[in-house]
């Protein structure tokens, strides 16, 4: 009978399904969710059931018609497996008896599916009809109940034989059944055939997507672990684990092997949990040989092909996309921990440098992933990991890592080592694909990552000169690589010393060879895709069309040199070269000077007649680039009185080396008197000079006084020794002669503003029109004549000089801007009045020079003068309570930053007084301050950050008075002003600051009074509780004070609004 039921056809899979339902069917009455997470259905099914069940099981294997082949199946999958054989026939233990029982069934199911897949196939599906599924496809029900099934034999036969800390998470220990020397035996048997069933595809998928983790972790143990966690395992059966865990390591998806793996090795004992994961299960303290065995598994994960995409993805997948995955690309901690793992060489890797040939292209790889939920995350891993293995290794991350990265513009750079001559005419060297991936991985690492090491720009200088040139030819057409460029050479320019800076600009003008450019033979060619490709130029056989097209080329670097430059006049570096090519056009006119006395063409050899031409090719190079950046740098080129002085001496020493003579004596004259009028101006009153800037100016006095010697015309040396006399002086001592200089440059009439000493005019207009002769001739050195040195002032040279304080009061408004530079704070003050009046009445002419008037108003809010100031701030309120669109931005503006030029001590008070500025603005504006409450809230929240204490303390009156006014219309704000007042009244070391905090707290009590319930609703009771903290624990008194009138004022809002008071009124109601 047996041999008979052995010759029957195999069992259908339903029929196996139906067997591993009835062995975990669920008591009457209880029932589980079919999509519920965890180890499965075995913490419902109790012993008594899951005896029941099994011998349902086989009372239906015995009798039930039909199922005599699933029974000879079973009982060939036991014999193969003698100990699933022994637990399944054991009733002591009722939960390891149904694990064997599942077990031996699923393996069943493995053996008839693949018998299915192997037999013939049937006959397609009729024309336009679906094709029938394979004869081994689960339905969606029966895939159900697998997956149910392995959820069961998971946690009824792995998981309670696992010991603490190898795959399962911190909380008690499942106890374990079995007595100690059986439990490897029984973890081994399960452990096979769970990686016996993951062979199959239609088992194998969800038992390793569910249970991966398990399955490592019992492999391991059974392969790796120590033999007491093991008895009763054979060698021979650990060697099979150890086979089977690194085929289904080679056969999973690698990031989710990654991942399991690094569950798996465990949290290090003093690792905090990473930001978001505060509320995940933690994980157990895995034991030392685990962790060393995982961190093996993970470093041959690392270096396989594309491990290290495995690694990245295994440890930054898992957000879903979306929010999650934006939020994982703002996680910034996370993607250095994974560029610091990439960086690290593993133990197993026996050469640094072998490491590196494997791990930098792939590294390099990352930067051009297209996927846009990753890309950011994955970039920033790529250049953090690069950043971090050139400062660990610069050597090898030169080699592996920067060429590579630069290789397609060192290809196409002057000193490449290719045969560009042996190459025909069109020859692509860079396809437009490299060279548009080449800039905008340079813009990621370099730009956004923003690490300005030696390394780093030594290397990017390599290719600057083809950068460059590129710009250059983005700029002429149509090209998405202008941008990217501009970014890379102005980061350049502003990370490098300075000097190393100029040196680059002069080697893009072609003055030096600092940088390399692109090759001669080179050209760049517009591509398909709006980018450009490198190819070799055809040979040009006509001089003239060489000449042409290289005076044109010139003409256009130089173009482009001055448009790069019109970007950096902020950080003074477009001052400073223009100051380096003046002092090179000295020397071209030192050389001409020496030229003309000696022979006029040179003699002797080819060499030195090539030293010849090529000295002549820069001075024209000097000359171009001087007339170029004279017609396009903008007046504002200069940013302090140092550059002016650099700017005025090399004037200075190419007269006194050159002095006018031939064709351009009219404009070296001319420029001369252009730069001692400059000088003459500052003396003047244009700038308000400090001690420091005289000593700046000093440094002109030894060429004024050789000036003074040797230039011919006589003119020019009565200036030159006016000038030299009046910065020895401070100023003190002024001539005429200074004077009238001044005036050329500012544009003045004759007689208008001769200047006296420290620039208060000789002359001053009568009211009806004409000019008085002037009071003071010239003036004695005794003269008072400085400003205050600790008086914040202006130093834009084109502000026009101030009239005479004892003036009658101007009546034009040119003469009342005029008179708002008086030195007198009496006249100045009296002109700002006089300004805002204008303003008051909304006069035509003066609202036109809004800006100017604005200018004016807020150089002055700058002065020391209590009456100028306040004059000023009174002024900019009133213009900026007609115009708060276009005023306001720049009073915030101004406020979060103070100006160039100023001490720290004097931009703080600066600061606070457009913060009263702020204030007088917000209460003009009424209940129209909603409009701007959000960048007025900002900026006063900043300020309560900033190192001075008075100016946080003022940032926060003016930000409760603010608070106050919105009232009801604060809205979301709410929260950012309370965390920020808590803050500060709780930690900030100084105790005007925190008394200044908790008056926040009282004028918006204040503010709100009865709405206070309602608009503070979800922060009442953290100002409570810091109110109370105050009280208990603050040590200054006032702060104390402050906090008790909160207190009081919300106890009495509290009072008025669970007490409203009784109103007794009589209501009159007229029926129908």
């Amino acid at each position: 009978m047996a041999a008979g039921a052995e010759l029957e056809p195999g069992p259908e899979p339903a029929q196996v399904v139906e067997a591993l339902e009835l062995l975990l069917r669920l008591p009457a009455g209880r029932g589980e969710r079919d999509g519920e997470a965890g180890p499965g259905p075995e913490a419902a099914l109790r012993p008594e059931t899951l005896r029941s069940n099994a011998a349902a099981l086989e009372e239906r294997l015995r009798r039930a018609p039909g199922w005599a082949a699933l029974r000879g199946l079973r009982r060939a999958v036991l014999a193969r497996a003698p100990a699933l054989a022994a637990g399944a026939a054991g009733e002591a233990e009722p939960g390891w008896a149904a694990a064997c029982g599942l077990l031996a069934l699923l393996l069943c199911l493995k053996e008839r599916l693949a018998a299915l897949a192997a037999a013939p196939a049937a006959p397609g599906a009729a024309p336009g009809a679906a094709p029938p599924p394979s004869a081994d496809t689960l339905s969606v029900a029966q895939a159900r109940a697998v997956g149910r099934a392995l959820r069961a034999a998971v946690g009824l036969g792995l998981v309670p034989y696992l010991p603490p800390g190898v795959g399962q998470h911190l909380g008690p220990p499942a106890p374990s059944p079995a007595p100690l020397a059986a439990r490897g035996a029984r973890l081994h048997a399960a452990t096979a055939a769970l990686a016996e069933l993951a062979q199959h595809p239609a088992l194998g998928g969800p038992l390793l997507a569910r249970h991966l983790g398990l399955l490592l972790a019992g492999l391991c143990l059974l392969g790796h672990g120590p033999a007491a966690l093991s008895e009763g395992v054979s060698e021979a059966e650990r060697v099979r684990c150890r086979e089977a865990l690194r085929h289904i390591l080679d056969r999973v998806y690698q990031p989710l092997a990654v991942r399991e793996l690094l569950v798996l090795q465990g949290r290090h004992k003093q690792s905090p949990p990473s930001p978001g994961e505060e509320t995940k299960p933690g994980l157990a303290r895995a034991p030392a040989w685990l962790r060393r065995l995982c961190g093996q598994l993970l470093s041959e994960r690392l270096m396989r092909p594309n491990g290290v995409q495995a690694v990245v993805r295994g440890i930054m997948e898992g957000t879903g996309g979306g929010a999650g995955a934006e939020a994982a690309a703002v996680d910034w901690r996370k993607c250095d921990a994974v560029a610091k793992i990439l960086a690290s060489c593993p133990q197993q890797c026996l050469s640094l440098e072998d490491y590196y040939r494997l791990v930098c292209p792939q590294v390099l790889g990352l930067l051009h992933i297209q996927d846009k939920a990753t890309a950011r995350q994955f970039q920033r891993v790529a250049a953090t990991t690069l950043l971090t293995m050139a400062k660990e290794h610069p050597q090898l991350a030169e080699k592996h890592l920067l060429r590579p990265l630069l290789a397609p513009l060192l290809r196409c750079a002057e000193t490449a080592e290719l045969a560009v001559e042996d190459l025909s005419a069109g020859t692509v060297l860079v396809t437009e694909a490299e060279l548009g991936s080449c800039v905008e991985d340079v813009l990621k690492v370099y730009v956004v990552g923003n690490d300005s090491s030696s390394l780093l720009l030594g290397s990017l200088q390599s290719v600057l000169g083809v950068v460059f040139s590129l710009y250059s030819f983005a700029k002429q057409n149509v090209s998405y690589l202008r941008s990217p460029c501009q970014e890379i050479l102005l980061w350049f320019l502003e990370k490098s010393e300075r000097e190393v800076s100029l040196a680059v600009l002069e080697g893009f003008a072609g003055l030096n060879s600092s940088v390399c450019a692109l090759h001669p033979r080179c050209r760049f060619r517009a591509g398909s895709e709006g980018g450009a490709a490198v190819e070799v130029e055809e040979t040009i056989s006509d001089e003239d069309e060489v000449l042409y097209q290289k005076v044109s080329s010139e003409q256009c670097c130089l173009e482009n040199l001055v448009e790069l430059l019109s970007h950096c006049q902020q950080s003074g570096l477009a001052g400073d070269f223009f100051i380096r090519c003046l002092q090179a056009l000295t020397r071209v006119a030192a050389e001409d000077e020496a030229a003309s006395e000696a022979a006029a063409a040179p003699g002797g050899s080819l060499l030195e007649l090539e030293r010849y031409h090529a000295g002549q090719r820069r001075k024209l190079l000097v000359l171009q680039l001087v007339a170029t950046l004279c017609e396009s740098v903008s007046d504002t080129v200069f940013t302090d009185i140092a550059q002016v002085e650099e700017f005025v001496a090399a004037t200075l020493q190419r007269a006194c080396v050159s002095p006018a003579r031939g064709p351009g004596a009219a404009a070296e004259a001319q420029t001369l008197a252009m730069a001692m009028g400059l000088v003459a101006a500052m003396l003047g009153g244009a700038v308000q000079l400090q001690s420091g800037d005289f000593a700046v100016l000093k440094r002109l006095v030894p060429l004024l006084e050789e000036l003074s010697r040797t230039y011919p015309e006589p003119l020019t040396q009565e200036l030159a020794t006016d000038l030299r006399i009046a910065i020895c002086t401070h100023g003190a001592f002024s001539p005429e002669t200074v004077g009238a200089a001044a005036d050329g440059v500012l544009g003045k009439k004759p007689g208008m503003a001769t200047q006296s000493p420290a620039g208060i005019p000789g002359g001053a207009p009568h009211p009806g029109g004409d000019w008085a002769p002037a009071r003071h001739g010239r003036s004695s050195p005794s003269a008072p004549t400085e400003q205050s040195e600790e008086q914040s002032v202006s130093r834009e040279p084109s502000a026009a000089p101030a009239p005479c304080a004892d003036s009658p009061a101007p009546e034009g408004l040119q003469e009342l801007l005029a008179s708002a530079y008086d030195p007198q704070p009496p006249g100045r003050a009296a002109a700002l009045r006089r300004l805002a009046s204008l303003i008051t009445r909304r006069d035509p002419e003066a609202l036109q020079q809004q800006e100017k008037l604005l200018q004016v108003f807020l150089e002055n809010v700058q002065h020391e003068d209590a009456f100028v100031y306040l004059s000023a701030i009174q002024g900019v309120a009133l213009l900026s309570s007609e115009y708060p669109e276009r005023i306001l931005p720049i009073l915030l503006a101004r406020y979060g930053c103070p100006a160039r030029g100023t001490e720290d001590a004097a931009a703080a008070v600066t600061r606070m007084k457009l913060g009263e500025v702020l204030m007088r603005v917000t209460r003009a504006l009424g209940d129209t301050v909603c409009r701007h409450r959000e960048p007025l809230v900002r900026a006063f929240l900043r300020g309560a950050r900033d190192p001075d204490g008075a100016l946080r303390a003022s940032s926060l009156s003016n930000l409760g008075e603010l608070c106050q006014r919105l009232g009801f219309q604060l809205g979301g704000i709410v929260q950012e002003v309370t965390s920020c007042v808590t803050a500060i009244a709780k930690r900030d070391p100084e105790a005007a600051v925190r008394r200044a905090a908790v008056h926040v707290v009282v004028l918006l009590l204040r503010g709100l009074s009865e709405k206070a319930t309602e608009v503070l609703r979800d922060v009442l009771r953290d100002l409570y509780r810091l109110l109370k903290h105050v009280v208990a624990a603050e040590p200054d008194g006032a702060t104390v004070l402050h906090a008790q009138l909160a207190l009081e004022e919300l106890d009495a809002v509290m009072r008025r609004v669970l007490f409203p008071p009784q109103a007794l009124e009589k209501k009159i109601v007229v029926l129908p």
